[in-house]
């Protein structure tokens, strides 16, 4: 199975980056001043992303007052565990256009990386879960989840809330969570505990 991941992982990963860069184009500002409707474009973006991944049950999570989130699940063998898929589709504001070499919401590939604003904070953590989706086939080894804030650079006001309201659906024995430090370039890092909200 692992030779077969991984070429399924190296067949996929231009599409995989082509899916950053569509999420990247959406402006998805959460911060207060900002068009509260790219959130919803880059919620739909996101679930049809996972959808057209192979996810099942994708949906949006709504409350009153609160940027929408994205759920959506593949189911594995009975009784294998759960793993949540985290990621946050939202984004800081870009700043000044002036400190920018390239307009923030155009990816722009350059010298082997892409660049625009939310590439690596969080979506491309979206486009690595779906990716996990698509290299797994329908067929994971446990049953993944995925859950896509849209708060998170605001401080994830509501997710107190959103982890009561959709307790059942949001229930996991691991959660994964694609957004947090490295510690140098080209080299990965697995922060194996968080301590915060959850």
């Amino acid at each position: 199975m692992h030779d077969d991941l991984v070429a399924a992982v190296d067949a996929d990963l231009q599409h995989a980056i082509a899916t950053l860069e569509d999420l990247v184009r959406i402006p998805s500002v959460s911060a207060p001043g900002y068009d509260r409707h790219r959130l919803a474009e880059s919620a739909a973006a996101a679930a049809e992303l996972i959808s057209n991944s192979g996810a099942s049950n994708v949906r949006l999570l709504e409350l009153e007052g609160a940027h929408p989130a994205v759920y959506g699940e593949v189911p594995g063998p009975e009784g294998a565990p759960t793993v949540l898929l985290y990621a946050h589709h939202d984004v800081q504001p870009p700043g000044p256009d002036a400190e920018w070499e390239t307009p923030p919401f155009a990816p722009m590939r350059r010298n082997g990386r892409l660049h625009g604003r939310g590439t690596a904070d969080d979506k491309s953590g979206i486009a690595m879960h779906a990716a996990v989706v698509r290299a797994f086939a329908g067929a994971p080894p446990v049953t993944l989840k995925l859950f896509f804030e849209g708060e998170e650079e605001v401080g994830s006001t509501n997710l107190a809330a959103f982890l009561d309201r959709f307790s059942e659906e949001l229930a996991a024995d691991v959660i994964v969570i694609a957004d947090s430090g490295t510690l140098e370039t080209g080299v990965p890092a697995l922060t194996t505990s968080l301590r915060g909200l959850v």
